[in-house]
């Protein structure tokens, strides 16, 4: 093996140990009595004083193993047998009894230590109980949920609902609820977190229990504890369903050893004493140099230390190393001794001192062991650094994780331990992603936060677009100072953050690295190998539930792999000119259908990936010989760029901080106003409102110190950047895989999932403090994305649900802020009118729902009393979330709105299938809401008692959502177009006008009547049927109609009263109930003032202004007036002339062939769906005029 710093080379069987008197004659052996000297100075026994040298034993090579043997002696008591010792029952090894001792379903870890509850509340004891002396076991809490953890007897008996502490003789602490338990409850000691150590102490010889929370003593917990024949304690746990925690019995060397008690499991007392005394030894060596010339020793700093391959050295290694790598494969022993030895090596020098002193001791390491003794010993060192990295509590200076992230970087320098680990722990045994997060303080003050962030300020609700919902311009110079000062405390918070996020990313850069020394399969190939097979469990879902990584070590893993990837995109660009930056970076098309790339069995947007080489195979072949942009090869050698994307979505959930503090803030300022108006006299009332003042301003405190923290590990300006370039890598993707025309059903669903997904949390996630308009860009890169929206909502090559409804959902919340919108409208004009055609095509077999609501968005704003951004009787309730897209304020797009008119006045079929199937989903989705609310009125009136279904609820209102929006989308139409209904010159408008009134009729009879089942059911306001009121649907009707009878021209204005007026459901008082009038007013009177109690346009003034009204009294007035003249000018009709059908027209067409008549009315809306006769279902050839029908033949129109 090659020695770094040294042009030797040395091989193992060299140096092998023999007892060959010729050995000292070797050439390079020093001197003797320099020999001696040296050999006395490495392995003198600290435990006597040092003699003079005339009166020692000489050494050398041929007697150091006896002297070796003499110094490594441990005395009989030390040397204890692993048997049985008093006071104690059971197994030396301490471990979990997955066997007999457990109740529920529990997940046990391979070491039998850790611990996962799989069911309600699980509960698992140890193998091994006490019956006398002191003991002390550790439990490092991994998840902060509820747990009782404790000691029970072997006679205890648990359920699913009762654990330790819940029966006799059994005890614990739960650090969740702050309470201990036995068979009763009191509050005892204090909240744990995780990461937190909790020692369980037990004196069967006081009778007495207690707990420590991070070395902290909790005080006695339990006293007179029974004791005598039969009574021996079991260490015990009980936890919820996917709680964790991890059991130290003694098998590591405990945490927080308390003085007096001893750990179940007994240390290797000898072995640790003789790995100290050859550490010693080994020290020793680092400290001592030969100066064979001189004949003398020299005295150095260890951290100079060479191997400068001098045979006595070597030699002398070798002594040690043949009794010291026994031990180095025992878990205590590496943590106690060679852990502590390493972490002093980092702690004492300079990050490069410390690489080079750990890179020599690992070449010693493989050089003097066994392969399978240094793959041990590696393995169980970088288990504990990674438990030591995740479970160290969080420091002012974060010097804790600093060190242990440096020790990993030093080992994993080595080139031989890191290839070792990546192809064996790092992802086989660990879950190494660990490594990449830096977890949140639970407790503020331990962080040191309190100093570093004096004084605290929390952000208003801040708006989608980014922006604060209070400007600046707004803020007191209170305010501003305080947020100037807060936001001084964040940077410097930051830049401590920075230092573990860089060494972080030093890690991944080794990891990537692809220019190793010593031949071989590069680290680069191995860690992609292994992060692929990562992938593959965390993306598909179908791994161990329990070790899927956890969203939050995903977003942080995200953040550092971008890093290192456009750090190593970047350097080769700097070598290769031709190359693209990684500003440029895409995935080329050609990789999702060349093999080139395994995705797994991920969804392709075409499906299946079998059915596309099938079914898309001529295309492949014409592919086959296309050759590729060297730029292009260049980017899909970067084989880990379209690795890194799935996590994305894992950024939503870490907003929690967020919404506390302004469910916090709110509440402050509502206790600050009761307060400013509270009587002085009311002492008692003053104080209670005191004392919650000061209680939310502590939480606010302490969650606005928390939220920097979130803000500098998750939400910092860099990481937006980051989530920003991955948004774009996704949209070049998309655009290159676009123009390889039915080649793209071959690309991944996750591309477009993940551009919809960076979107929305570039967005949602990373404002007040930061804004998207500050990305560079940032308007082409909404156009761009815009596009694709519009472009693929409705692409034939896209054939899963998920992925067309992800789409569509997309570009409906797109189109509801300001910002995106114009976005939109700032695409190719062909490809709006091509979005727009897509909308407009009809509802039926595909999500007529979400492309409803983006219709419904255009016009927002425009449409009669609606500018509303929440429903007038909402405003006294609780608000809801303020960026809630439905919750915008209106925007709409006129642009879009003439492109819409455009294309429904295009070609004469367009707009009649459109509104019909409009039409025909109103009448379903009305229908629908009508018999939900009659068994929910049912339900309510019975008399025992009983509960609504939520999901009843939830459907129906949705189905009320619908119909408002679907009349929406029609008062859009016809004030568009409003000759599609009201020109009769067209073939279908009479039909669809007549289809609209009926409509308009239902909705106004059932929503209007008095006392009716629509009054009663929004009367008793459910949970869940907020939204379901008289507002939203009659403001929306009313629109509708006034653009027909106020608005149209007079030829128009007299068709649609007359077709309005002669469907049977029409009722007058329907349109009086609009101005809260209970009858028809007399002709030439002024209407009267409203009845509060009832419900009035009128008492809606901030919603609907005074021009509206006016149009409201005069369609009032013309329909009272030609309801009159039609009531008189009507006259009787014979039964018999009257449609079979709807009995409310007189007969006016004949069907070919069969000779059946009905109304044009009926026939006309009947033959929309089918072309069978009512009455004989014979297939209708042509409908003929009734009147014409016995002196001509001429067709009045085609079925």
């Amino acid at each position: 093996m090659a020695s770094k710093g040294s042009s030797m080379s040395f091989s193992r069987k060299s140096y092998r140990l023999t007892s060959d008197a010729e050995k000292s004659r070797v050439t390079g052996i020093v001197q003797e009595k320099l020999l001696n000297d040296y050999l006395h100075r490495i392995f003198s026994s600290p435990e006597h004083a040092p003699t003079a040298a005339t009166s020692r034993k000489p050494l050398n090579f041929q007697n150091l193993p006896e002297h070796l043997d003499q110094l490594l002696h441990v005395d009989n008591e030390d040397e204890e047998s692993q048997g049985q010792v008093e006071g104690r029952l059971g197994p030396s090894t301490v471990v979990l009894d997955h066997t007999g001792g457990f109740e529920g379903l529990l997940l046990v870890d391979d070491d039998l230590l850790g611990v996962i509850g799989h069911s309600n509340f699980g509960t698992i004891r140890s193998t091994t109980c006490v019956y006398k002396g002191k003991w002390v076991y550790e439990v490092l809490i991994s998840s902060q949920g509820l747990m009782q953890i404790g000691w029970c007897t072997i006679n205890c008996r648990f359920n699913q609902e009762e654990g330790v502490g819940d029966t006799h003789n059994s005890y614990a602490y739960d650090g969740n609820r702050v309470r201990k338990w036995n068979v009763t409850t009191t509050n005892y000691g204090k909240a744990w977190a995780a990461g937190d150590i909790v020692s369980c102490l037990i004196d069967l010889d006081d009778g007495t229990l207690s707990f420590c929370l991070n070395g902290v003593s909790l005080g006695t917990a339990f006293e007179n504890l029974s004791r005598g024949l039969g009574m021996a304690y079991f260490p015990a746990i009980s936890l919820s369903f996917k709680e964790s925690v991890a059991f130290n019995f003694g098998s590591r060397p405990l945490r927080y050893p308390v003085a007096g008690y001893r750990p179940l499991q007994d240390p290797p007392r000898a072995d640790l004493v003789r790995a100290q005394k050859l550490l010693g030894c080994f020290r020793a060596v680092l400290s001592v140099e030969l100066d064979p010339v001189e004949g003398r020793l020299v005295e150095k700093d260890s951290s100079e230390w060479q191997l400068q391959g001098q045979p006595t050295v070597l030699l002398t290694l070798a002594h040690i190393f043949h009794r010291f790598a026994p031990l180095l494969r025992k878990v205590y022993l590496v943590e106690a001794v060679l852990m502590s030895f390493l972490r002093g090596v980092v702690e004492a020098g300079t990050p490069a001192q410390a690489q080079s002193m750990v890179r020599q001791i690992l070449d010693l390491l493989w050089l003097f062991m066994e392969d399978y003794e240094v793959q041990d010993c590696l393995k169980q060192l970088m288990m504990s650094l990674l438990r030591l990295y995740r479970f160290s509590p969080i420091v002012p200076d974060l010097s804790l994780q600093i060190h242990y992230l440096r020790l990993t970087i030093a080992i994993l320098r080595h080139e031989k331990s890191r290839k070792f680990l990546l192809s064996n722990v790092l992802f086989d045994v660990l879950r190494s992603v660990v490594f990449f997060y830096i977890k949140s303080p639970l407790r503020v003050e331990e962080a040191g936060l309190q100093e570093l962030i004096p004084t605290t300020w929390w952000p208003h609700r801040s708006s989608r677009e980014g922006k604060d919902s209070k400007d600046v311009k707004d803020e007191t110079a209170e305010e501003h100072r305080r947020r100037r000062a807060y936001e001084r405390g964040c940077q410097r918070l930051k830049k401590r953050i920075e230092v573990v996020e860089e060494l972080q990313v030093q890690i991944l850069k080794l990891l990537l690295n692809n220019k190793d020394d010593n031949g071989g399969e590069a680290s680069r190939y191995i860690f992609l190998t292994k992060f692929r097979k990562f992938l593959q469990e965390n993306a598909s879902g179908r791994g161990n539930m329990p070790m899927l990584c956890p969203p939050e070590y995903m977003v942080c893993f995200l953040h550092r792999l971008i890093s290192a990837l456009r750090y190593y995109w970047d350097e080769y660009k700097a070598s290769n000119p031709r190359a693209s930056f990684s500003e440029e970076a895409y995935i080329p098309p050609q990789v999702f259908y060349n093999g080139k790339v395994d995705y797994f069995d991920l969804q392709r947007l075409g499906g299946l990936l079998s059915h596309l080489r099938k079914t898309l195979k001529d295309d492949l072949a014409s592919k086959a010989n296309i050759l590729i942009d060297p730029l292009e090869l260049q980017a899909a050698t970067m084989d880990d760029l379209d690795e890194d994307e799935e996590p994305a979505p894992a950024a939503a959930q870490m907003v929690g901080v967020s919404d506390d503090v302004n469910e916090y803030a709110v509440a402050l300022r509502d206790t600050e106003d009761k307060l400013r108006r509270c009587p002085k006299r009311r002492k008692d009332i003053l104080a209670e409102l005191t004392k919650s003042q000061k209680v939310f301003s502590e939480k606010l405190d302490h969650l606005s110190r928390r939220l920097a923290w979130v803000h500098a590990t998750v939400y910092s300006q860099e990481k937006m950047l980051d989530i920003y370039w991955l948004l774009r890598v996704c949209l070049r993707t998309v655009e290159h895989g676009d123009r390889t025309g039915s080649l793209f059903a071959f690309m991944p669903e996750f591309y477009l999932s993940v551009a919809i997904n960076s979107y929305s949390a570039l967005k949602n996630y990373f404002g007040p403090v930061h804004s998207m308009e500050e990305l560079p860009g940032y308007e082409e890169t909404l156009t761009r994305l815009a596009a694709i929206l519009a472009k693929h909502f409705a692409d034939t090559r896209i054939v899963g649900t998920d992925i067309r409804d992800s789409l569509m959902q997309a570009l409906a919340s797109y189109v509801c802020y300001p910002h995106s919108l114009r976005a939109v409208e700032r695409i190719p004009e062909e490809q709006r009118i091509a979005m727009v055609r897509s909308l407009l095509a009809p509802y039926e077999q595909r999500p007529w729902a979400q492309t409803n609501w983006i219709l419904v968005r255009l016009w927002r704003g425009c449409g009669f009393g609606y500018r509303y951004t929440r429903l007038p009787h909402l405003l006294k309730t609780k608000p809801e979330d303020a960026n809630l897209p439905s919750l915008q304020k209106p925007c709409p797009s006129t642009l879009l709105q003439q492109h819409m008119a455009d294309l429904l006045r295009e070609g004469p079929d367009v707009a009649p299938s459109f509104l019909n199937s409009v039409l025909n989903q109103l009448n379903w989705a009305f229908s629908e809401f009508i018999g939900m609310i009659q068994e929910i009125q049912q339900a309510a009136e019975r008399l025992e008692r009983n509960f609504v279904d939520s999901r009843q609820l939830k459907v129906c209102a949705t189905c009320f959502d619908l119909s408002v929006s679907l009349l929406r989308v029609l008062e859009m139409t016809i004030t568009l177009v409003p000759e599609i209904f009201l020109d009769w010159a067209r073939p279908t408008s009479e039909m669809l006008l007549r289809r609209l009134a009926q409509l308009l009729n239902q909705v106004l009879n059932r929503v209007t009547a008095e006392r009716n089942l629509f009054d009663r059911v929004v009367t008793l306001r459910l949970p869940g049927l907020e939204s379901v009121d008289h507002y939203p649907i009659l403001v929306a009707v009313t629109g509708i109609l006034v653009r027909l009878l106020v608005h149209g021209p007079a030829s128009g204005t007299e068709r649609a009263t007359s077709v309005l007026l002669a469907d049977p459901c029409f009722q007058l008082r329907s349109i009086c109930y609009l101005l809260g009038q209970p009858e028809p007013p007399a002709p030439g009177t002024v209407l009267p003032a409203p009845d509060r109690k009832r419900f009035s346009l009128q008492s809606y003034t901030d919603y609907i202004s005074v021009e509206e009204l006016a149009q409201v009294e005069q369609m009032l007035a013309h329909l009272t007036s030609a309801s009159a003249q039609a009531a008189a000018a009507s006259l009787p009709t014979s039964e018999e002339d009257l449609c079979p059908i709807c009995y409310a027209h007189p007969i006016s067409a004949v069907f070919q062939p069969c000779g059946h008549k009905s109304c044009k009315a009926c026939i006309n809306q009947h033959l929309m769906n089918n072309k069978d006769c009512f009455f004989c279902k014979a297939t209708i050839v042509s409908v003929e005029d009734w009147e014409k029908a016995a002196s001509t033949s001429t067709t009045s129109s085609a079925a």
